[in-house]
């Protein structure tokens, strides 16, 4: 059957045009039930015998749930009691065009077999398709098609079973007219609630209409937020936030809270290069961490600043909404010249909520069922929610989500989803930041495994002529200790007319993963390899990770090579590219090639080869530094690890050597040629990384605390920032270079994939590495965007044929977006777990360790403490009897803090005492105390220092690390 619907449409230059569009309907559109017998199915996915307890239909029955149950009670539909559901069309369409996440979910249930979900294209089927009414709107006409639907399917199913269908929906409209239309209704709150032997469930329950919450609740809500019922602006609706924004009255941004002081944030303004300062919880107006927002920018005489007061985080339970406590530091407020332009927010164009990973806090009254969340992370304002499962939840790491934030909440209102664990366990406080940074990290399924090579696997006749044969040549690679995901390999021998061939042979992953199937999907989803301390969350499976890519000694593998012939110089003569076989004559770590070069003894054709790319490395590292590139620091650290309890041991910082200089070198180096070689190919979709030139804003910290010392850094250029860097060195401070190096690393932008074609070539600079253009090609089996540029070079060599996808500018830009976030919350991800392990090592220990101050506070001083890589608080304050006494004076123009003949400012050092503290069920947290310089009231006696462990252990196994400004 077709239906056809004609009209006319302006066009731009005042014409008219007919446009006619047809919907074809069907008749032989499955109902998915088992039990029908009317349909010919052949793998019907409702059930026949469909069982829920429920005392509200204690019959046979099948739900369908609309549009708003769907986006907003997903947490519910995932439960496994929830079975044989049909999903409309329509709904699903909608879900799709309001929220991808919720999508996304409602998708991988109904992949689930065994939820039994089953999607009923109402929109072409001849009885359930319904056409819009003059005036009627779009929530009215979905709900029709709804309840049309529900009403077929029991005429329908009448016919061959007893089998109902009920409507589920929190439209109280809608299911009240499905009542008067005969069908049975209910919403989901009457549902659940009437579920047998599951009361837990009803703490899933999403909170989204704020106006059928009881008038306690409310009066509650009043009371907490200081007897004021409103107390917060309304937001403007879309449509007023989008006429603003196009008149220029509003400006449109994401919202960041600040991780020092909850009370404040900033918003990262579309096409400008300068953030927005908010202050108060007012005129952030319910602006979650990372929502996109409208603001109105304040008149002048109203732009504030950062306050200087760093903001501890008590974990109390009761915070109130109070201007006085966001004027926290108004009675100390920074002189007119620091004042930044600031706003308020207007209206939420897009919320960003997801799942929070965090503790439940004690009820404000006893036996209550009204509770806050505390979430991990620390710029996630705390969150009301209903259970009636506190005693089973108290001390556990739970999962919540936020459902909406009324005017009159001081916090906004979620619901339970999932517990995970004790607080403490390990592998609780793993999923937790593996959940929070958003890593996949569920084992690899079965689809994905099925693209595997079979084992055993040998290297065929086939493969040999259609590769370049490299067996012969002493290949090596040099690589952390235990590395088991070798991706990389070197190596250098001398040619007969005085030159060097030096090559970079990189795992050959995209033999093994083809384009458009499950393996090749999962590890785009992934994007890159994740490590945690204590484990790695690969991108690959372990098959190709750490076997048939993994350049292990004395196997035979394939690689991608690059080749140079260079000049004694380092200047290159030629390069070349090959798909190759290889077999790495060893696998070294740094420190055993280190020993090798050394040791003048050895002269093997390993130790020939590693002295001659030593030699070349450095030629090639003096090259980019003369040509503008930094020389950064980082504060990376290594632990040592039980064998038994695999809980640390000994922590300290990572060891450089001239070995990982050469690597990194010369993959910089392979990155670049490739860079250069598939732009030549791909002028429009090269997969490229570029490092954008950080706005001077940026370097206004750095420069204020450098003049303190009487340095006065340039930052008009890389060059200019590099030489000033390498001048900065004060012999009485031996970490001060190093230290300003590593304040140096924070100013810096983000390094981003992108595709060539969607920014013009003076945009393609790596400023950090002072290259024109870059790419990531040396680390395949650990970051996808390698793949895909594996994939290009492949092309360009004429190794392999070209597919669409590889010419698709916009596709490849989606890629690199995904690969961006990716990379971003891996790095998070490491850093949390550093931070993990590091409170675990300091638990039951208290140490005294030097230390030097890299940041004056009102409240605190910030303290990097080298021996251990970390930076901790400490408080310019003591505590008696509760009350909060400072026995320093800040001084804003330095900036310092004194007490009697003490000054402490940046750089200065100091002896602190080191320990763990629990300042709320939530957070824990190193604490830092005063030793030296001796403070009399505030300092604290000495503490004798952990025994030096002077065995070296190596680390764990399933951690790899380059260090790299890349």
């Amino acid at each position: 059957m077709l239906t056809s619907k004609s009209f006319v449409k302006k066009t731009r230059r005042g014409g008219v045009i007919k446009i006619v569009r047809e919907h074809y309907l069907r008749d032989d559109i499955w109902c998915g039930s088992e039990a029908c017998g009317k349909c010919s199915m052949d793998k019907p996915v409702l059930s026949k015998e469909p069982s829920i307890d429920n005392s509200l239909c204690g019959f046979p029955h099948y739900l369908l749930p609309d549009t708003n149950v769907v986006l907003h009670q997903v947490d519910i539909l995932e439960d496994e009691i929830i079975k044989n559901v049909i999903l409309l069309q329509t709904v699903q369409k909608e879900v799709k065009h309001r929220s991808l996440p919720a999508y996304k979910r409602i998708r991988d249930i109904i992949a689930n077999s065994n939820k039994q979900f089953y999607v009923f294209t109402n929109e072409h089927h001849r009885d359930t398709y319904v056409e819009i009414a003059a005036g009627e709107s779009a929530n009215d006409f979905n709900d029709r098609a709804i309840r049309k639907c529900v009403e077929w399917y029991n005429k329908h199913l009448k016919q061959s079973c007893n089998i109902k269908v009920v409507l589920l929906t929190n439209d109280i409209a809608n299911r009240d007219k499905a009542r008067e239309e005969g069908q049975l209704a209910y919403t989901v709150g009457e549902y659940v609630k009437a579920l047998n032997g599951r009361p837990e469930l009803v703490d899933r329950l999403a909170q989204i209409n704020s106006e059928e919450r009881t008038k306690d609740a409310l009066d509650r809500d009043i009371k907490v937020s200081g007897g004021k019922k409103i107390l917060f602006p309304e937001h403007l609706s879309l449509s007023q936030l989008q006429a603003g924004i196009k008149e220029g009255r509003y400006k449109q941004g994401t919202f960041q809270s600040s991780r020092e002081n909850y009370r404040e944030g900033y918003v990262s303004v579309q096409g400008e290069e300068k953030r927005v300062f908010i202050k108060g919880l007012a005129n952030q107006n319910r602006a979650v961490q990372d929502d996109i927002i409208a603001i109105e920018m304040l008149p002048e005489s109203q732009w504030s600043a950062p306050s200087s007061v760093i903001a501890e985080d008590t974990g109390s339970k009761d915070d109130v909404l109070d201007e006085a406590e966001d004027s926290v530091d108004s009675s100390n407020r920074p002189p007119r010249r620091d004042a930044m332009p600031t706003c308020r927010v207007v209206g939420i164009i897009k919320r960003n909520w997801r799942p929070f990973c965090g503790v439940i806090m004690p009820a404000s009254v006893k036996g209550g069922t009204r509770h806050l969340f505390m979430a991990a992370e620390r710029r996630i304002p705390k969150i009301r929610i209903e259970t009636r499962q506190y005693d089973a939840l108290v001390g556990h790491r739970i999962i919540v989500s936020i459902d909406s934030w009324p005017r009159n909440s001081r916090y906004p209102l979620g619901h339970f989803v999932r517990s995970l664990g004790k607080i403490g366990d390990k592998d609780t406080e793993n999923e937790v930041l593996l959940l929070e940074h958003d890593v996949p990290h569920l084992p690899f399924s079965e689809a994905v495994l099925s693209f595997l090579p079979k084992m055993p696997w040998t290297i065929t006749e086939e493969d040999e002529a259609a590769r370049v044969d490299l067996r012969h040549i002493d290949i090596c690679s040099v690589d952390p200790p235990g590395c088991t995901d070798i991706d990389d390999a070197l190596h250098y021998r001398p040619l007969e007319n005085g030159n060097a061939e030096v090559g970079v042979h990189i795992a050959d992953v995209s033999h093994f993963i083809k384009p458009g199937n499950a393996l090749d999907a999962e590890a785009r989803l992934r994007g890159t390899t994740v490590y945690l301390v204590d484990r790695r969350i690969d991108m690959v499976p372990d098959l190709l990770s750490s076997n048939l890519c993994s350049l292990r000694g004395g196997e035979e593998r394939f690689a991608f090579s690059t080749i140079w012939e260079m000049t004694p110089g380092a200047e290159i003569v030629n390069v070349r590219f090959h798909k190759s076989i290889i077999r790495s004559r060893a696998a070294f770590t740094y420190e055993e090639a280190q020993l090798k070069i050394d040791d003048r003894s050895q002269n093997d054709a390993l130790a020939i080869g590693l002295r001659g790319l030593n030699r070349m490395a450095k030629i090639l590292k003096q090259r980019r530094i003369d040509n503008g590139a930094l020389t950064l620091a980082s504060s990376e650290i290594r632990f040592s690890m039980d064998s038994e309890t695999h809980d640390p041991i000994e922590v300290e910082r990572k060891v450089m050597r001239e070995t990982n200089s050469m690597v990194e070198e010369f993959m910089l180096l392979a990155n670049i040629s490739v860079a250069e070689r598939i732009r030549q190919e791909f002028p429009q979709s090269a997969c490229l990384r570029r490092h954008p030139v950080p706005p001077p804003s940026n370097f206004e910290p750095l420069i204020k605390v450098a003049l303190t010392r009487g340095f006065e850094l340039q930052v008009d250029s890389g060059k200019a920032l590099a030489d000033s860097l390498d001048k900065a060195e004060l012999p009485d401070i031996p970490f001060f270079n190093q230290l300003l190096r590593m304040m140096t690393t924070r100013c810096m932008t983000q390094a981003l994939y992108f595709s060539s074609g969607m920014l013009p070539e003076k945009e393609y600079l790596h400023y950090g590495l002072a290259s024109p253009i870059y790419t990531h090609f040396t680390s395949p089996i650990r970051r996808y965007s390698d793949v895909i540029v594996h994939r290009m070079l492949a092309v360009a060599i004429s190794a392999d044929t070209c597919f669409p996808e590889l010419l698709n500018k916009t596709g490849i830009q989606e890629i690199c977006d995904n690969l961006n976030y990716r990379h971003r919350m891996a790095q998070y991800a490491g850093r949390a777990s550093v931070d993990l392990h590091t409170q675990i090592f300091f638990k039951d220990r208290v140490v005294d360790e030097d230390g030097y101050v890299i940041a004056v506070r009102k409240n605190a001083l910030q303290i990097f403490i080298p021996k251990f890589g970390l930076e901790g608080t400490l408080y310019v304050q003591k505590i008696e009897d509760g009350v909060k006494t400072s026995l320093f004076t800040y001084n804003d123009e330095e900036p310092s803090q004194n007490v009697g003949d003490v000054k402490l400012r940046a750089f200065d050092h100091v002896t602190v005492q080191i320990s763990m503290e629990a300042t709320s069920i939530q957070h824990q947290k190193l604490a830092l105390k005063l030793v030296s310089p001796h403070v009399p009231g505030f300092s604290v006696p000495s503490q004798t220092s952990l025994e030096d462990n002077t065995e070296e252990e190596d680390e764990p196994p399933t951690k790899k690390r380059k260090t790299s400004p890349t």
